[in-house]
């Protein structure tokens, strides 16, 4: 029988290794589970300074997800449409980071490292506007982020409005330059000799999938980089780090770099509740990807539970035993003499963009589709089965 989050987010607190690694699908409960323990290490503040003082920065706890982007959002300039801006909520994380640190150059060093060196953030500097009633506004200092192109040869492509996962990405490099002053300033054993005492009672950092939308090889070196700053701090500072993350190359990777470390699976069961199972090894010794991929799909078949999501999950069974075989394309594993029907069907369902097509659950059809493609590619590629 599963627990609440709220369970599990006890069972991480009340653990002593100073790394926890959780693995999750999508949609499992990652970013809530995230949320359940901040609101446990540290209790919800009211109104919006929940925002400006605790969403990111706290007394007790340091946390990446979601909620973090928060924090940045976009001024399309819907008026003129020639100079969209990144805005930035000024709260004591961003004061302190930009104004005392200096950390921008970092910021844009790490920003450029995980996507282009051609791609270029720009801070502003203090500047006043006239509002429409005519009065003087002042706009602080690194408020504002604004993106070129360098082409070279002098020439530059300004005021872009960069990509979903780039936006992901810029706010991943200031939380990670965030990171290393923390671990910094908390490896300086005396309190008294830290050059700031604003962490003198952090406990807890909480990442929550930092990998949207970069590739393998960025992937990989984020994973590195992260490691390697973990390491670097002083276990004998205390502070604990927890880690989520849906992608098994990120997770093999921190699991390898990493020694001091409790490894955990979370999983969500048919009645809404968790389950976190402690796994040793790496996702291929421990919780071997694609047989639960394989388990998840026949619980649902067996439960007549088949959604939407379940055709990736079946996709993605497929492309992992392609690869594993040698075949350079998945849809080859695909019974032949209805290839294209089922690779169409699975297309579909798996990457469907038409809202009025997309319904929560498939047709009868769709889910016996399912079961028949699950059992031949059981049937004919050496899946084990019991006797």
């Amino acid at each position: 029988m599963g627990v609440s989050l709220t369970d599990i987010a006890k069972q991480l607190k009340d653990n002593d290794k100073k790394v926890q690694l959780i693995y999750a699908f999508n949609g499992t409960g990652k970013t809530r589970l995230s949320r359940e323990f901040k609101l446990l290490v540290e209790p919800k503040v009211d109104g919006e300074m929940e925002l400006v003082e605790s969403e990111v920065v706290s007394k007790k706890i340091l946390y990446y997800n979601a909620f973090t982007e928060d924090l940045f959002y976009w001024d399309n300039d819907l008026e003129n449409d020639t100079e969209p801006k990144l805005k930035i909520h000024p709260n004591s994380f961003t004061r302190w980071i930009f104004e005392e640190q200096g950390q921008d150059r970092n910021i844009i060093s790490h920003f450029q490292h995980y996507t282009d060196e051609k791609l270029t953030p720009h801070f502003n500097e203090e500047y006043a506007i006239i509002d429409k009633n005519g009065e003087n506004i002042s706009v602080g200092a690194f408020t504002e982020v604004t993106f070129s192109y360098e082409r070279g040869n002098d020439e530059r492509s300004n005021n872009i409005k960069i990509s979903k996962g780039e936006e992901s990405n810029f706010v991943w490099c200031v939380f990670y330059s965030l990171l290393e002053q923390v671990i910094d300033v908390l490896n300086v054993a005396e309190p008294s000799g830290r050059e700031t005492n604003q962490f003198d009672q952090m406990k807890y950092i909480f990442i929550d999938d930092p990998v949207t939308s970069l590739d393998d090889n960025h992937l990989m070196q984020l994973a590195v980089d992260l490691a390697q700053l973990i390491k670097k701090n002083d276990f004998e500072s205390g502070l604990k780090f927890i880690i989520t993350t849906h992608n098994p190359i990120f997770y093999n990777v921190l699991h390898n770099e990493l020694k001091s470390k409790t490894c955990y699976m979370l999983g969500r069961q048919e009645d809404g509740t968790f389950e976190l199972q402690e796994k040793r090894g790496d996702s291929n010794k421990s919780f071997s990807y694609h047989l639960h991929l394989k388990k998840t799909i026949e619980e649902a078949i067996e439960n007549n539970q088949v959604e939407r999501y379940h055709f990736t999950l079946l996709r993605n069974l497929y492309e992992k035993t392609a690869s594993f075989l040698g075949f350079p394309k998945w849809s080859e594993l695909l019974p032949g003499n209805k290839e294209s029907y089922y690779n169409r069907i699975i297309q579909f369902t798996s990457h469907s963009t038409l809202s009025d097509e997309s319904v929560a659950e498939p047709s009868p059809q769709e889910k016996q589709t399912v079961r028949l493609l699950l059992e031949h590619l059981i049937s004919n590629y050496s899946f084990w089965k019991e006797a």
